[in-house]
């Protein structure tokens, strides 16, 4: 049985430390890289510590992959995300960075619908101009329409396909190719807010838009 030297221990704290460090000022898609290079670098370091291999060496080949592989989060989709917010600001609409890498834009009912409707608010179509504008051909972008409670299933899960479906088809306008595009509905099923009350239902009436990137083959 190999026991590891207390040099590889040292290894694997570094390792650690330094993604800690690394990550504090820089921009979501540098911390994505360096906290895959600090993941590969800590599993490189153990894997070759347990396998009777050096762990500094471990470490460095493990860092490098995990480097590639953390990196998913690119310039473009970056540079994506700021103009969204960009677009957005003040409006109550969300752009956030999800956890598995993809850029969702949340626009509630101010923007997007009237309660019953599936056509797009005049509000909504520079969010989705400016959506539009610039997109990667191997980008990909899925719908997610969404109701409030107003209503049973048999309205509201035909009407949440048909309001992703008016995105779609105005994004299509807009240049973007509709075999890009995935359409789904939820109806009334994932709320974000109290259907109880005017204000809930205006924030379960909405829009989900997501862009990601395929994976590096």
């Amino acid at each position: 049985m190999n026991h590891s030297h207390p040099r590889d221990s040292l290894c694997i704290l570094a390792c650690a430390a330094l993604l800690v460090s690394a990550c504090a000022n820089m921009s979501e898609r540098e911390q994505g890289t360096a906290k895959g290079a600090g993941i590969g670098a800590v599993a490189g370091a153990i894997i070759g510590s347990a396998t009777g291999g050096k762990a500094g060496t471990g470490a460095v080949v493990g860092g490098a992959i995990g480097a590639v592989a953390g990196n998913l989060w690119s310039k473009r989709m970056e540079d994506k995300r700021a103009a969204m917010e960009q677009a957005t600001r003040g409006t109550g609409i969300d752009v956030a960075r999800t956890a598995n890498n993809e850029l969702k834009v949340n626009v509630p009912s101010d923007f997007s619908f009237d309660v019953g409707r599936s056509a797009i608010k005049p509000d909504m179509r520079p969010v989705l101009d400016q959506f539009a504008q610039g997109l990667d051909p191997n980008m990909r972008v899925r719908i997610v329409g969404h109701t409030d409670s107003t209503g049973s299933d048999a309205i509201n899960n035909p009407l949440s396909v048909d309001r992703a479906q008016s995105v779609r088809d105005y994004l299509g306008a807009r240049g973007v190719a509709v075999t890009r595009i995935e359409t789904t509905g939820h109806g009334s099923h994932e709320p974000v807010a109290d259907n109880a009350t005017d204000a809930g239902r205006a924030q379960n009436r909405r829009v989900e838009i997501f862009l990601r990137e395929p994976a590096p083959a």
